[in-house]
C-alpha cells in the first residue's frame, strides 16, 4: 500500500475581522477569527502568515474585488506577510489571533488595515501545524544567550519571541520605534536587557547602537528583523567583526528604504 502523503504545515484560513485597536501612532492591532480559523496551529515565536488583500488595496480606484475569497496566489490578490503576535482559544472553543500592522504611509497592507471593520473577511496562508517552516527564530543546542535587534516592523515577531524565551535565558535587545508612544508592554521570563531606540528623541539606531555595546560570554544566538540595509549591516558586523557563528545568526528583512519613500519587502 503506498504511504500516505505528508500533511502540508500551511494552507489556506479564510478569517474575519473581529476587532481592530490601535497601540501608537505607528501600530494598529488586528483580531482575526470565525469558523475559518479551525484547525490554524501556530509555532509562536517568528511565526508569519501570507496575507491576501484586495486589489482595491493596491489600487485605492480598482474597485470592489468581486465575489469569493481572495488566497494568496489569486491573481486578484494582493499578498504580504505578518508576523502573528498572539494566537488565543476563544470561549466558544474557536481560536482568534493578532496581526500588528505598522502604518508607515499608504502600502496596501496598512490602508486595509485602517480601513477594516468587524466582519471583513481576510485569507491567509497559515499554519497547520506548530512545527513549520515559517517559523524562523530557532536557537540551537548549546544556546547561552539571545540577541534580539528589530525595527517597528519587527516588533510583534520580537515581542512574541520574548514571551516565548525560557526562564532565566540571558538576551540583549534592542528596539527601534518611531516616536516614545510607540512603546508596548513586554512580557518575558527571560533575563533580557531592554533597549528602546525612539527616533524621534535622536536615539543612536541602526547597527551603532549594537556595535557600541559590551556583549555577554558564552555562544550566543542572534535574530535580527527589520529594515533590509540595516539588517545586511548588522549581520555583517556580528558575523566579520564580532566572529559570531553565520549558522547561529538568523536575518530576515521585512521592509526596504526606497529612493525617499518606504517600500514593502514582505509587508
Amino acid at each position: 500500500m503506498p504511504a500516505a502523503p505528508a500533511v502540508s504545515p500551511l494552507r489556506p484560513f479564510d478569517l474575519t475581522v473581529l476587532r481592530t485597536r490601535r497601540l501608537g501612532p505607528s501600530v494598529l492591532r488586528i483580531t482575526l477569527g470565525g469558523p475559518g480559523a479551525d484547525g490554524f496551529r501556530g509555532g509562536g515565536r517568528d511565526q508569519s502568515v501570507s496575507i491576501a488583500l484586495p486589489p482595491c488595496a493596491a489600487d485605492p480606484g480598482a474597485g470592489p474585488a468581486g465575489r469569493g475569497p481572495l488566497r494568496p496566489g489569486d491573481g486578484r490578490a494582493v499578498t504580504r506577510s505578518y508576523t502573528v503576535r498572539a494566537q488565543r482559544p476563544r470561549p466558544d472553543g474557536s481560536t482568534e489571533l493578532d496581526l500588528d500592522f505598522v502604518l508607515h504611509g499608504g502600502g496596501p497592507a496598512s490602508r486595509w488595515a485602517l480601513a477594516a471593520s468587524p466582519g471583513d473577511p481576510l485569507t491567509v496562508l497559515g499554519p497547520a501545524s506548530p512545527d513549520n517552516p515559517a517559523v524562523r527564530f530557532r536557537p540551537p543546542a548549546g544556546t547561552d544567550w539571545v540577541l534580539i535587534r528589530a525595527d517597528e516592523s519587527a516588533l510583534a515577531a520580537a515581542a512574541a519571541v520574548l514571551e516565548w524565551l525560557p526562564a532565566g535565558m540571558p538576551a540583549r535587545v534592542w528596539l527601534e520605534i518611531p516616536r516614545t508612544e510607540d512603546r508596548q508592554a513586554l512580557n518575558t521570563a527571560a533575563k533580557a536587557r531592554i533597549r528602546w531606540l525612539v527616533r524621534s528623541e535622536g536615539a543612536v539606531c541602526g547597527v551603532e547602537s549594537v556595535r557600541a555595546a559590551d556583549l555577554p560570554p558564552g555562544t550566543p544566538y542572534a535574530w535580527i528583523a527589520g529594515e533590509e540595509a540595516g539588517v545586511r549591516a548588522l549581520r555583517h558586523h556580528l558575523v566579520r567583526e564580532r566572529s559570531f557563528d553565520p549558522a547561529r545568526v538568523t536575518s530576515a528583512s521585512y521592509w526596504r528604504r526606497g529612493a525617499g519613500a518606504r517600500q514593502d519587502v514582505s509587508r
